[in-house]
């Protein structure tokens, strides 16, 4: 589904990105696992046409997507779910997953969705008219992760979907990206949460320094030394 092939890209002066290349096949939960500054983020942002890449190619369902701005690739399928949530605090809970749809007009497709939305998380359901800025962070998360569903989307990226919340919202959250996964929706996951990540992943690549330098299915990366040493405390 998804090919990005030797990406390099930068910040002013400053190389993020030194040549990265992975896949994503339909069906699967790809992991990408680093440390802070590493290239995680910026690899989602040029997916998703939030950043240029200055040299590479990006190829999504066969598609080159050199050229094509962020709010085009949502029309294509491809769904950023951003570090930090980034949802619209003086807007309702309805509101923000209104957003989500902004490309659609499949009035019936987009109400069967939002009750999709309700029924993954009963929490926003319950909260539906609620600002989104007074819920807490873990319900914002949700409402992130929910708002990006209501495109649609064949693929999400999802960029730190854990980050700050406590282990039994953790736990919710993962249990959500699994559950989407089986009902079709393929998946290219950021996470500083190396073990849950792996855990979950079908595969998994480890970048350091903008480059990618581990590859191989969630279980392998989980068992090997390298990996256990940097990333997983053991």
């Amino acid at each position: 589904m998804l090919v990005v092939d030797d990406i390099r890209a930068s910040y002013g002066a400053i190389e993020a990105l030194h040549g990265v290349s992975l896949r994503v096949d339909e069906g699967e939960i790809v992991t990408l696992i680093g440390a802070n500054g590493a290239g995680k983020t910026t690899t989602l942002c040029c997916i998703s046409g939030l950043h240029k890449a200055h040299s590479g190619r990006v190829r999504f369902a066969g598609r080159d997507l050199a050229g094509v701005p962020a709010h085009a690739a949502v029309g294509l399928g491809i769904a950023h779910c951003p570090e930090g949530r980034r949802v619209f605090p003086r807007l309702s809970v309805a509101d923000n997953l209104d957003l989500g749809a902004y490309i659609r007009t499949d009035k019936a497709g987009i109400a069967a969705d939002l009750e999709r939305v309700f029924a993954l998380f009963p929490v926003l359901g319950e909260r539906r008219r609620q600002l989104a800025g007074t819920l807490s962070g873990g319900e914002q998360q949700m409402l992130a992760v929910g708002r990006a569903l209501m495109a649609r989307p064949k693929l999400m990226l999802l960029d730190e979907p854990s980050l700050g919340l406590a282990p039994l919202i953790v736990e919710t959250i993962f249990s959500v990206i699994v559950e989407l996964n089986r009902q079709g929706t393929t998946v290219l996951l950021v996470e500083q949460n190396a073990r849950m990540a792996l855990k979950h992943a079908h595969r998994g690549y480890v970048i350091e320094t903008g480059q990618v330098t581990i590859e191989g299915s969630g279980a392998a990366l989980l068992a090997d030394p390298r990996v256990q040493a940097a990333y997983l405390g053991e």
